[in-house]
């Protein structure tokens, strides 16, 4: 997996940690502090595995002679019953950071693997899935991570890194013309996409050289109908209540984009356990 980590991984970490140890972990002060145990992990549910980085840095933060052997790697897939990795140290630290540690795992699993399935889904069109800004507050960079672990891209990362004029916007700015001149005045070196609700807005749009238009909430008959009457001279993405059951047949009307907010605001955390194996 060469995916390019998040920079503010430490410090996501560092805060986990705070959140759940405080000044001090008082059930792991009932083992010997020099005891040393070993510890496995294993997947307990057929998932991608995501979150590698996180959970190490939750031990190297606790305490660096934590060892940590994988024996899955990250971004593939991983079975039932199988053994992720094994960890050897003091047992007082691999109790402490078991919980933070696998919260990050099952978590950004729970995300990759959703991701997955949507990407899988559609792998025989050129359409690519999207997440969105619904992440969970604090976790967003791990969380578009997991996405592109899972095979699928990433939106904005946030609100200063693309406009993304929507319905209130145009209404607050006067009209789509308005606010796109608006922006393109204000940061022109910046993404700008138009959510358009109908025919007549795509019309609107790219009389004003628009590039990129969210078609929201279309249905399977309407993209059609924008995809033709675009006819390449913008990039297409589908959004508004996407599930697996009808995924397929929007990416194959021909838009380039679909974007999923569940993917990461409606996880299902993959089930891990750890089981101390040598004491």
């Amino acid at each position: 997996m060469q995916e390019k980590l998040p920079i503010d991984l430490k410090n996501i970490v560092k805060a986990a940690l705070v959140e759940d140890v405080g000044h001090s972990d008082v059930t792991a002060q009932l083992v010997p502090e020099n005891k040393l145990i070993t510890a496995q992990l294993v997947s307990n549910e057929k998932a991608i595995l995501c979150g590698v980085p996180w959970f190490n840095e939750t031990f190297a933060q606790l305490d660096e002679n934590v060892q940590i052997d994988w024996q899955a790697k990250e971004g593939k897939t991983i079975q039932p019953k199988q053994i992720i990795c094994y960890l050897v140290g003091p047992a007082r630290t691999v109790l402490t950071g078991e919980r933070t540690a696998m919260n990050f795992l099952q978590l950004l699993s729970g995300t990759a693997t959703q991701a997955g399935h949507y990407a899988q889904a559609i792998q025989h069109t050129r359409t690519k899935i999207l997440d969105t800004r619904k992440t969970v507050p604090g976790l967003r960079t791990a969380q578009k991570y997991a996405v592109r672990c899972g095979g699928g891209t990433n939106h904005r990362m946030g609100l200063y890194d693309a406009f993304l004029i929507k319905e209130n916007h145009i209404m607050a700015a006067g009209s789509i013309a308005q606010a796109v001149t608006t922006a393109r005045t204000l940061s022109p070196e910046l993404r700008l996409e138009v959510e358009v609700e109908n025919l007549q807005e795509i019309q609107e749009a790219l009389k004003v050289g628009v590039k990129h238009l969210l078609l929201d909430n279309f249905n399977l008959s309407l993209l059609k109908e924008a995809v033709a009457l675009v006819n390449g001279q913008a990039t297409l993405e589908a959004s508004g209540n996407v599930d697996l059951k009808i995924v397929v047949a929007i990416a194959e009307t021909g838009v380039d984009y679909i974007s999923i907010g569940s993917i990461t605001k409606h996880v299902q955390a993959i089930d891990f356990s750890m089981r101390v194996v040598d004491y």
